[in-house]
């Protein structure tokens, strides 16, 4: 049964056998819809780390606009409480630096109680 064969199908058959043995996956297309839905999810994950994190660092000192923002005052009204005393700081530089424990006793101080 010796049968003859050209050289091209010579070299088919005698090819080893993982090449001749093709595997094929099933193809799946991504369309931007998907795409969107992962960066929503991956989104979404990154913010449940970070708000699973610990309480923020709380700076010890704050600078000037930090005050400001903190207490909802104007740059004269910190310059007052400077001046007449009512807040401390230090000055490095030209960058005027608050502590953090002055201002909540300021704060505390200032404290009113609800009337009954």
């Amino acid at each position: 049964m010796n049968k003859k064969c050209s050289f091209y199908e010579m070299s088919v058959v005698t090819l080893p056998r993982e090449t001749q043995k093709i595997k094929t996956m099933p193809a799946q297309i991504l369309t931007i819809e998907d795409l969107r839905e992962f960066k929503t999810e991956l989104l979404n994950e990154i913010r449940n780390i970070f708000d699973q994190q610990q309480s923020p660092i709380q700076k010890k000192w704050l600078k000037s606009p930090e005050v400001r923002r903190m207490l909802n005052i104007s740059p004269g009204t910190l310059q007052t409480l400077r001046i007449n005393g009512t807040l401390s700081f230090t000055k490095v530089g030209g960058t005027m630096y608050y502590n953090l424990s002055d201002i909540e006793a300021l704060l505390s101080q200032n404290l009113k109680k609800k009337r009954p």
